[in-house]
């Protein structure tokens, strides 16, 4: 069971792109996969078409309900989704005063984890509790980030962020990989960044890099992911291969461990 946040707190980096997308993949090489869309701006649950008006997640965060009252099935074989909600706003001063309240995800998946082989947990672009409870609930982290320099600037207080949680909260956490996005082949910049991050993160960045791409822009308006729009496309092909180096991580690491 592995449960992935997807999580940067710089917006525009592809996260959403990113959480979707991978789910799908995943899904589409035959696995069950849970997408949890924690952003209370709810762009994944809108793309695959499940967007509620119910309190939804912000009633589990309450205590009023189990997390799997609210999975719901998407038009993708294999993978099921937790919607949003606009409520998940009020989140942080509901549970400002909460003893314990970072772990409230986690709790509520305890019991259900073994229902699926992935869950993907599309995270707010704010540090707060929200992305909080999926670094708690996480056994991985994906950071998606831009091929541009203002994007790179907050990588490492993002790191350290990550590495205070696993500190302090959440041993089992790892940072599985950095995800350069929106890569244009075109400059130079996009390559003497990636080359950057590899050196500063060793081990820590996929070899697979999302290309710039107009489809992938295009699909979330028609409700599709990148593999119903255009299943041909080159950012088809860079979500599959990013599919394919997760599995493989993961295969890896349970191997070391044994």
């Amino acid at each position: 069971m592995h449960i992935y946040a997807i999580l940067n707190q710089k917006g525009g980096s592809a996260k959403t792109t990113t959480s979707v997308n991978l789910a799908c993949a995943l899904a589409e090489k035959n696995n069950k996969v849970l997408l949890i869309d924690l952003d209370p701006q709810g762009s994944a649950s809108s793309w695959l078409g499940c967007k509620k008006a119910e309190k939804g997640l912000f009633d589990v965060f309450a205590g009023n309900g189990s997390i799997y009252d609210y999975v719901c099935k998407t038009s993708i074989s294999g993978l099921d989704i937790i919607p949003s909600s606009p409520w998940l706003i009020s989140a942080d001063k509901m549970l400002a005063s909460e003893v314990g309240a970072e772990t409230t995800l986690k709790r509520s998946l305890a019991s259900h984890k073994d229902r699926w082989d992935y869950i993907i947990i599309d995270c707010s672009p704010t540090l707060g509790i929200l992305s909080l409870n999926a670094l708690v609930a996480a056994t991985k982290v994906l950071v998606p980030i831009e091929t541009h320099i203002m994007a790179v600037q907050g990588l490492a207080q993002l790191m350290g962020t990550i590495k205070t949680v696993q500190e302090r909260l959440n041993p089992s956490l790892e940072i599985d990989g950095i995800l350069a996005c929106r890569v244009s082949k075109r400059t130079r910049l996009s390559q003497d960044i990636i080359c950057d991050l590899r050196q500063r993160f060793p081990l820590k960045v996929y070899d697979t890099t999302i290309r710039e791409n107009i489809k992938l822009a295009e699909c979330p308006s028609f409700g599709k992911p990148i593999f119903q729009y255009d299943g041909k496309s080159s950012g088809a092909e860079d979500y599959r291969s990013l599919a394919c180096e997760v599995i493989k991580r993961n295969k890896s690491s349970q191997k070391q461990r044994r």
